[in-house]
């Protein structure tokens, strides 16, 4: 944790569960617990599980040339959202390459917050607001804790008047345990799940109350690495373990487009003018590779890196695998050549397994997105 130079407000509380709190976008972050994640994924499937997510980095825009700002900056359509509505979107460079992801609050009338992932976005969108009508704040003292699950509603519901009104990807300001909370209706595991936002001060209270209280429903504390195994389930990218920063191309900057990446539909219909528009459209139908599913054969989860084969050949890259113990598959998302990303495609994986596999579509869990999108 020697790059840390962010502090979570919960560390002890990790530490007390048995993490060495990982350094993750300059906090440190639980990692890991001493209880199984099989057991941490099994509670958000099927009950709840909370997770402390602050190391991501939350930036306020605020001001008249904030809308204009983010409008350009992100692939969305910034005009649409109104305040307390938000949008996942994408940040490009001007070759029209990813470099980072983000969700997009509309808090006022000239007033957004951006929770960027662990990529340059927050770096590209300051050195834009330079010379503009706009205040940029990195906001360390809000933690953001995840409640996650088809319990979350339940549990949440029993304090948070209005909570099962509140739709996907909207926000309110409310209080929780009597403490001021924003709560979105948003989460990175493919289930109905909420993220808390609060105070420092307040995140240690809140941390305790949600586990006491909801003991009875099966909710308990789930560590980052439990995402990987649901992000795999669900199709939710994680940079750069995905990207070319980890498994660059030959004489290539790294570097990858939406199209490669299966993100395109970030784009707002119709948009031409954002960072790397112009690229962006250029390059549709120029993918070097796939984003894609394998379901291997066995019961071991392969690890990033393990390499996929057929017709004598390399054909793609595992960048994360996982083995469910619920559904008893092995399951991984990969960097795949173009013409053997399709269905049912025969593959060899080789490196920590030696195993048969097929590629398969993604995502292997909810792929019509019922569970995060449920009302009532």
């Amino acid at each position: 944790m020697a790059n840390s130079w962010r502090i979570s407000a919960l560390a002890e509380r990790h530490r007390a569960l048995g993490s060495n709190l990982e350094d993750w976008s300059g906090m440190g972050t639980a990692w890991t617990y001493t209880s199984d994640l099989a057991d941490q994924h099994e509670a958000i499937r099927t009950h709840a599980g909370l997770m402390d997510v602050s190391g991501l980095k939350k930036v306020h825009y605020v001001g008249p040339h904030a809308e204009s700002l983010l409008d350009y900056a992100t692939t969305r359509d910034i005009g649409k959202l109104y305040p307390g509505k938000s949008v996942y979107a994408c940040i490009l460079n001007e070759a029209g390459k990813f470099i980072d992801d983000c969700i997009v609050y509309r808090t006022g009338p000239n007033a957004f917050m951006v929770v960027h992932g662990s990529g340059t976005g927050y770096e590209s969108l300051l050195r834009s607001a330079q010379g503009r009508q706009v205040a940029v704040l990195f906001d360390d003292d809000l933690h953001d804790l995840s409640l996650q699950g088809p319990l979350a509603v339940d549990f949440l519901a029993e304090h948070v008047p209005g909570i099962r009104d509140l739709a996907y990807f909207h926000h309110l300001q409310t209080k929780l345990f009597d403490r001021p909370v924003m709560i979105s209706r948003t989460g990175y595991t493919g289930e109905r799940g909420y993220e808390i936002f609060c105070k420092a001060a307040d995140a240690p209270l809140i941390w305790d109350s949600i586990l006491d209280q909801g003991k009875a429903l099966g909710i308990i504390p789930c560590a980052f690495t439990a995402l990987d195994w649901l992000r795999v389930e669900s199709y939710l990218l994680f940079f750069p373990y995905d990207n070319s920063e980890m498994y660059p191309f030959a004489d290539e900057p790294a570097g990858d487009t939406l199209w490669e990446l299966g993100l395109d539909f970030t784009v707002s219909p119709g948009k031409q003018e954002f960072r790397g528009a112009r690229e962006h459209y250029r390059l549709k139908g120029r993918e070097r590779f796939k984003i894609f599913g394998v379901l291997l054969e066995g019961e071991q989860a392969a690890a990033g890196g393990d390499t996929l084969w057929a017709d004598g050949k390399q054909v793609g890259v595992l960048t994360c695998g996982v083995y469910s113990r619920l559904t008893g598959k092995s399951m991984a998302i990969a960097r795949m050549d173009v013409p053997y990303a399709e269905q049912g495609v025969k593959l060899k994986v080789k490196g920590s397994l030696a195993v048969s596999a097929i590629a398969h579509t993604l995502p292997f869990d909810d792929p019509e997105k019922k569970k995060r999108t449920a009302k009532g």
